[in-house]
């Protein structure tokens, strides 16, 4: 736990700068935080719109909604958001919103009819989950990893575009230590936020990190 200051104010943040509480979220922590997300300058009403539509979606429906819907309810294509939150969209505008993709999650709205994935051989091996089904140590990740969690998430079978983006995430993440924004992810592989959503629809964290073996702490 660390604490964030912001003129007289004081905010309890965890050590990625995420508001420790949603309760405890104002204006001014928004205000404060914004130049360590890459903004510039003060926020303008477009900044407050996105972090406005997040955190009333999350007061209503109890889940931090995904980038693609932050853009469509808010007529905003990836360009358009990364202008406004170069950091990303959960270390940009869902920080500045003081909530992040742990706040709430989306059902699986997609359903499944295959058999049980796991390759011969495989039946006995485990791997160390959290409660959200993040991979703990992303270097026990691997391929089988990602096919069984796709089948869990009731995901289709997993196909070359798929594993384009998912093997890009690991590689990034492999040269950098850190998870690539979904800008960057979506520019690499020229996909657009529709196919991205199309292709994982539990939201770029909660699908294609996820699938990864990674997460956003």
């Amino acid at each position: 736990m660390s604490i964030f200051a912001y003129g007289s104010k004081r905010y309890d943040v965890d050590a990625e700068g995420f508001l420790s509480n949603f309760k405890d979220w104002d204006e001014d922590f928004a205000r404060g935080m914004a130049p360590s997300t890459g903004v510039s300058g003060e926020l303008g009403d477009a900044h407050w719109k996105v972090i406005s539509y997040i955190r009333d979606t999350f007061r209503n429906t109890g889940r931090c909604p995904m980038v693609y819907e932050a853009c469509l309810r808010n007529d905003l294509d990836l360009k358009e958001l990364e202008k406004l939150f170069p950091a990303g969209y959960l270390r940009g505008a869902c920080r500045l919103a003081g909530i992040t993709y742990r706040e709430g999650f989306l059902d699986q709205a997609w359903t499944n009819d295959q058999e049980d994935p796991a390759a011969p051989g495989t039946e006995g091996k485990s791997y160390e989950v959290n409660v959200r089904g993040f991979l703990m140590n992303p270097f026990q990740w691997d391929d089988q990893f990602a096919i069984y969690k796709a089948w869990e998430m009731k995901m289709p079978k997993l196909t070359d575009l798929h594993w384009h983006v998912i093997l890009y995430i690991r590689e990034r993440f492999e040269e950098d230590n850190c998870v690539p924004t979904v800008y960057e992810v979506c520019q690499a592989n020229g996909i657009d936020i529709e196919k991205l959503h199309e292709l994982f629809p539990d939201g770029y964290h909660r699908g294609a990190v996820k699938l990864a073996g990674l997460r956003v702490r």
